[in-house]
């Protein structure tokens, strides 16, 4: 697949991009696992239909020591047994949060008090960061059709 847009070519792609960039780096700093950062980008990238981040944070998942096993149940979570109470709610929290628009409401009270119950206020808000963030990733990639070949773990960080 072709890209429409050079985004590297573009500069004010270029400075958007050094700015999200950095701002993924706060997250990956941040307390909230990252091995629960992974699966919540992971599972935002399959629902939008992403094809390059569902491959760039597989492999950077796999990288980080996750198993082929739980990589695989990303997407049939609910009924997997091998997902923590913490993983379930913040999954569930990113999927809410990336069907916004298929839901009046918007994130469910249901949702926020289950994440809430497993994370702290700072990892609660680099999960709703981590969230966003790879939303706005996927919609960009998705609109440009950016080529999911070629990536390598890291190489983004």
């Amino acid at each position: 697949m072709e890209a429409r847009l050079n985004l590297f070519a573009s500069p004010v792609a270029a400075k958007f991009g050094k700015h999200i960039v950095a701002a993924g780096r706060v997250l990956a700093d941040s307390t909230l696992p990252a091995a629960t950062q992974e699966l919540v980008k992971l599972r935002a990238s399959e629902i939008n239909g992403c094809g390059f981040c569902t491959d760039m944070h597989t492999k950077d998942a796999a990288h980080a020591g996750e198993t082929s096993t739980r990589l695989n149940l990303v997407a049939a979570w609910r009924e997997a047994t091998v997902f923590s109470d913490a993983e379930r709610a913040a999954l569930e929290l990113a999927e809410q949060g990336t069907r916004i628009a298929d839901a009046a409401g918007g994130v469910t009270d249901e949702a926020w008090a289950s994440a809430a119950k497993y994370y702290d206020e700072e990892q609660l808000a680099a999960l709703v960061c981590t969230i966003a963030l790879i939303n706005a990733f996927n919609r960009g990639n998705v609109i440009v059709q950016q080529p999911a070949g070629g990536y390598q773990p890291g190489q983004f960080a």
